[in-house]
């Protein structure tokens, strides 16, 4: 008997070719690649005109958990996604289908810190050795003499939009490209050049954040203790009763005045 566990449920959407831009009529397949052939993983997509709708129902052709497009069209632009029966989805991919001449083939997927991207700014009928420009967020990052541009090393500060130029032909649509942290292929940072710290030099760091920390909130705890506690008992730590010098006259006068008037009886 099958048991279903949420968690172990995964699938990744490829795309081939593989790029988030293509032109009108261009053949294109999707796939769910699933850990578990059992989940039932099917293909749904939103557009502008639909929401979560299914591949083979409405639109595209189905064959198991795989969905293609003999001609796509402009209308089929949208986000694409995997789900399963029972409910948990794939990373969503964002397609765009142009009317344009000029396309920008960029990763469909995230990249990973550290990988290099290649970036490929296309027509549709005119040769691929044409310059182009290309930019992100709007601003020209490359003007250089090829269709291709190569981003070394991605960090998270290359997230953005990206389009690109063909003088003559056109611009593309702008994709956006997603960087996840932590590649596999990444080298840590070697130990050249790193200041070195002791076992006793990381024990008196751990001792000092701690009695910064503590000593802090212990006093600030000791004086709201104290206070409560004269709060109850009625009295207050910061009265006491002192007699005035002219307190004290008076009081003297007082004694002398009661020795003064004694009365004798005969």
């Amino acid at each position: 008997m099958y048991c279903y566990h949420p968690l172990s449920l995964t699938a990744r959407l490829t795309v081939s070719p593989s790029s988030s831009q293509f032109f009108k009529d261009d053949s294109v397949s999707l796939s769910c690649e699933e850990d578990d052939s059992s989940a039932g993983w099917t293909l749904r997509r939103n557009t502008s005109k639909e929401t979560k709708t299914q591949c083979g129902a409405e639109w595209g052709k189905s064959a198991g958990s795989s969905c293609s497009f003999s001609y796509i069209l402009t209308q089929d632009s949208g986000v694409y996604w995997c789900e399963s029966r029972e409910g948990p989805i794939s990373t969503m991919v964002n397609l765009t289908v142009t009317g344009g001449s000029v396309i920008l083939q960029s990763p469909v997927l995230p990249v990973m810190e550290g990988d290099d991207v290649t970036l490929l700014c296309k027509t549709e009928t005119t040769p691929s050795n044409l310059p182009a420009a290309f930019y992100k967020d709007g601003s020209l990052i490359s003007n250089g003499s090829s269709v291709n541009m190569t981003i070394q090393h991605v960090s998270r500060s290359d997230e953005g939009l990206y389009k690109c130029d063909i003088s003559g032909h056109g611009e593309s649509p702008s994709s956006w490209i997603t960087v996840t942290g932590g590649s596999a292929t990444k080298k840590p940072p070697t130990s050249a050049g790193l200041p070195s710290v002791t076992p006793l030099q990381h024990f008196d760091f751990i001792l000092m954040r701690y009695l910064v920390v503590f000593i802090p909130y212990f006093i600030s705890t000791l004086l709201m203790v104290s206070l409560f506690r004269y709060k109850i008992t009625g009295h207050d730590p910061y009265v006491s009763v002192v007699k005035t010098p002219s307190t004290q006259a008076g009081d003297g006068l007082a004694n002398d005045y009661d020795d003064a008037t004694t009365v004798h009886h005969f």
